[in-house]
């Protein structure tokens, strides 16, 4: 199959010395539609790609979604999305990513908020033995 490799603007990583690095790819098979797309997220592992494949999956609109690491040395993953209907595969990928990051700012959320109950419980035993 011939891929065409397009480059989605605005998501790039700033590297040393000014240098630009992508940080994102869209990559598609050649006539096909924007159903089926293969994202290529740079500097990315299992972490990103389980997480983001799980909350991608949860669409009732999405088929199928699976990502793959490269290989052990290169820090990318490749994420395949393939809609139903006429849902193009960017829309799915983009609500994934802000529901993830919903999910990780409630986490982060529930955890300074016990963080902070924990100094105030030990600061007020210590006030209570004076």
């Amino acid at each position: 199959k011939k891929y065409v490799c397009r480059k989605i603007s605005g998501l790039k990583t700033s590297m040393a010395e000014g240098e630009r690095k992508t940080a994102l790819e869209m990559v598609q098979a050649a006539g096909t539609d924007r159903h089926c797309v293969t994202f290529v997220l740079h500097e990315e592992d299992h972490t990103l790609g389980n997480s983001l494949r799980y909350m991608i999956m949860k669409n009732p609109e999405v088929e199928f979604c699976g990502y793959t690491t490269t290989h052990p040395s290169e820090s990318k993953i490749n994420l395949r999305i393939q809609t139903r209907g006429a849902l193009p595969a960017v829309d799915p990928f983009q609500r994934g990513l802000n529901e993830l990051m919903n999910v990780c700012q409630h986490v982060l959320d529930k955890f300074e908020a016990s963080i902070k109950e924990y100094k105030d419980q030990k600061a007020s035993r210590r006030e209570s033995t004076f």
